[in-house]
């Protein structure tokens, strides 16, 4: 049987940070547009669709993996209040890709745990079947 254990973020205030981090920058805390605990979101610089959002640890650990189970549930419930707050300011969103990249070959480029919230629109794309299978070429269609 496998032993899960629980691991509890350091104490705020005594948050890891990596200098160069984009995501640690003290820039990036001013376009923060939503927090929750040890989570906060911003929207994407480079979206993919208007209205994506990026859920980012407070503190540094690189992927979905190394997030300890309070960021985690924090990340979900930020997820839950973004994705509400959208549907209320945007009637054309009908649907939403949420994903994370974890390490460098599944596309991860900024090595700081972060969730895409992506809003989804009828006819945005041509055939939507497949959704996250599209990250590897070919694979969309089954």
């Amino acid at each position: 049987m496998m032993q899960v254990r629980s691991e509890e973020p350091e104490p705020y205030g005594t948050l890891r940070k990596v200098e160069g981090c984009p995501f640690c920058d003290s820039l990036q805390q001013q376009r923060v547009v939503a927090e929750y605990g040890t989570v906060f979101a911003f929207l994407d610089k480079y979206p993919v669709t208007k209205g994506h959002h990026l859920v980012v640890t407070k503190n540094h650990v690189s992927d979905f993996f190394a997030m300890s189970d309070v960021e985690r549930r924090d990340a979900e419930t930020l997820l839950v209040a973004l994705k509400k707050q959208i549907l209320a300011d945007d009637p054309t969103v009908k649907g939403f890709n949420v994903g994370m990249n974890c390490g460098e070959v599944a596309g991860q480029t900024i090595m700081h745990a972060h969730i895409h919230l992506i809003p989804r629109r009828a006819g945005d794309v041509d055939d939507p079947r497949g959704g996250v299978r599209g990250c590897v070429p070919g694979k969309m269609g089954y």
